[in-house]
């Protein structure tokens, strides 16, 4: 319990010998004796771990589907090497996605098969932009196909307009929008009118 309290974790792997035992739980510490000792709980172990030879993105997958701060990480035979905090995880994440590079992001939504790679490239483009990172999800509230682009300028109001103009519903931009509300105003008097 001090150490998860020290290190900011609800989990610790239990190790002997140099063998993962299994990820104990602060929930399953928490109304144990003092004098307790972690096999009066080794029924509650987790036995969930990656091996080091696995991707990254397998830790972030494991991490996620079971609540973890920490994922252990074995060899062959259970042999304990270590683990990974869920902060090491997200910065990597970070990296790989490119989070921490300049330029601007927009995210899209449509249906999942009106999505080509190849169009919303060359509409980028025209704009003398290109993509850094690309990467889609489905959003389960609004039943939508979810398109989030990286592009490797600030200034995207060229590029928002261009998505509006080909029907693309734009959700959330950000970039250096030098006339983003009067671009957005103009759009939504044309729509107005076009509508009379």
């Amino acid at each position: 319990m001090e150490l998860m309290s020290e290190y900011y974790v609800k989990q610790l792997p239990v190790v002997e010998e140099e063998k993962f035992i299994g990820l104990v739980f602060e929930d399953d510490l928490v109304n144990l004796d003092n004098n307790a000792v972690l096999e009066t709980v080794s029924a509650h172990f987790s036995k969930v771990s990656v091996h080091g030879n696995m991707h990254f993105i397998d830790a972030v997958q494991t991490a996620n589907d079971y609540h973890l701060n920490v994922v252990p990480v074995v060899e062959k035979e259970s042999d304990y090497t270590g683990v990974i905090l869920l902060p090491d995880l997200l910065r990597q994440l970070g990296k790989i996605t490119g989070t921490s590079d300049p330029g601007g992001l927009i995210i899209l939504e449509m249906e999942q098969r009106s999505f080509s790679f190849a169009e919303i490239n060359k509409l980028i483009e025209t704009n003398d932009a290109h993509i850094t990172q690309l990467n889609t999800s489905w959003d389960n509230l609004t039943d939508t196909f979810i398109v989030t682009i990286k592009i490797n300028k600030f200034e995207i109001s060229d590029i928002v307009a261009t998505f509006q103009r080909y029907d693309y519903q734009v959700r959330y931009y950000f970039g250096e929008e030098l006339y983003e509300n009067e671009l957005r105003d103009n759009y939504d008097h044309l729509m107005n009118y076009l509508s009379i």
